[in-house]
Order: structure tokens, then sequence, then C-alpha cells
């Protein structure tokens, strides 16, 4: 189920939006400052390439939860309630069903990816 559910899923859009992630990411590189940023940005890219089968692990300390929040601030919360739309609507129909509970792990991704890690 996960390769056929990973290539349904970079067939619909999955390629285009981590495609969408990693220049997102090169942009914040391209500044010191914009580094951490850039990194969590490739995280998410990872992630939205193929999501099936992979799982998120979220740890940290004081240093994560404060570099989350300066994300959540910065626009984290607008792309978790995006993916969390996208999962949302993906759900209406059984099919959609596996499909939405992996943009609902995006997120979750999305609002916290300092301290997290994917396997």
């Amino acid at each position: 189920m996960r390769l056929i559910g990973n290539i349904i899923w970079i067939l619909l859009g999955g390629l285009v939006i981590a495609l969408g992630w990693v220049l997102v990411g090169l942009v914040l590189c391209l500044s010191v400052v914009g580094i951490p940023l850039g990194i969590q940005a490739f995280k998410m890219a990872g992630l939205t390439l193929a999501p099936f089968g992979r799982r998120v692990v979220y740890g940290g300390g004081l240093g994560s939860t404060f570099l989350n929040i300066v994300w959540i601030v910065l626009g984290g919360w607008w792309l978790a309630l995006a993916y969390l739309l996208a999962g949302l609507i993906n759900m209406v129909t059984i099919i959609g069903i596996p499909f939405g509970l992996q943009s609902l792990k995006m997120a979750r991704l999305a609002i916290m990816p300092f301290g997290s890690s994917i396997y």
C-alpha cells in the first residue's frame, strides 16, 4: 500500500508541493538567519514527496519550543491550516481517507517542525 499510495500522491500533486517546499528552503537558506528555517522546509519537502509509510517523531527541548513559536508566528499556522483543510476535503470520500490522514500528519509537522524527526 505504501508504494501505491506514494505513487498516487505524487501524481495528484505531491511532487509539485514538494518542489515548492524545496524552492522555499533554497530561498530561506540564502541568509544565515534563514538557514534553520530552510532546513525545516527541506524536512517538509521530504515528507510531502512520499508520506505513506513514514512517521514523524516529536522531541526537542526548550530551544525547539522557542523556534517552533517563531515558526508559528512567521506563518507556520497558515501552512498547518492549509494542510488541515486539504486533509478534511480528502476525507469526504472513502478513497480519500488515507490521503487525508497523510495531510493531517503534515499539518502537525507544519505547525511544529523543530525538534521533530522523520523515519
